[in-house]
């Protein structure tokens, strides 16, 4: 009886989903800027922040590439949803002071929801021989979503984060984590992709 207990709570308790990352994976932090960090979200942006700085500090203490991204436009397609400003006020694009910028990391300015059309982010990452992206960033459901998924069609392995990035809409960002960024590649908390990290060290 007690033996069939114990198994019932192993049982119950969640898989770990991620994997051991790539020899050379990224770290890409999408949107991470003051124009968009002072937005509402559904979940405590500080706890967002801080779990993007550990993860930040992982990847940099381990020399490997991190991508720190902006946006400062739109895509000028039409949609059905009001258009706000195509182009964000200068401020509104700086990073978050909390990131810490570094001289290796490299900077990506876009104008669409992904990081990847028309940045050079693909070339940069291939140069360095990445084959694994580990992504970040606001908002769950567009540019970390976008990010992801063209990623996937690049050929990266894709690891999100899921407890290091929020969106507006609570639904929108169940929906991204539950189902699209699984059918795509792994999801994970911060602490367990710090702990794949020490362990590949």
């Amino acid at each position: 009886m007690q033996r069939d207990v114990a198994a019932a709570r192993i049982t119950k308790r969640p898989p770990v989903t991620v994997t051991p990352l790539d020899p050379k994976a990224a770290l890409i932090a999408v949107d991470l800027q003051k124009g968009i960090v002072s937005l509402p979200a559904v979940h405590p942006m500080d706890g967002v922040v801080k779990h993007v700085r550990a993860l930040l500090e992982a990847f940099r203490g381990h020399g490997l590439p991190v991508a720190l991204v902006n946006v400062a436009g739109s895509a000028p397609g039409r949609t059905e949803q009001p258009r706000g400003q195509r182009d964000l006020p200068a401020g509104r694009t700086d990073l978050i002071p909390e990131l810490k910028r570094q001289p290796q990391d490299h900077a990506v300015t876009k104008h669409t929801p992904g990081a990847f059309i028309g940045t050079g982010l693909d070339a940069h990452l291939r140069a360095l021989g990445v084959t694994q992206i580990v992504i970040v960033g606001i908002a769950t459901s567009n540019g970390a979503e976008v990010t992801a998924l063209r990623a996937h069609e690049l050929g990266f392995n894709v690891t999100v984060a899921t407890d290091a990035m929020s969106d507006s809409n609570a639904d929108a960002h169940t929906y991204s984590v539950t189902h699209v960024f699984p059918r795509i590649g792994e999801t994970g908390t911060t602490q367990e992709i710090v702990n794949l990290l020490k362990r590949s060290a």
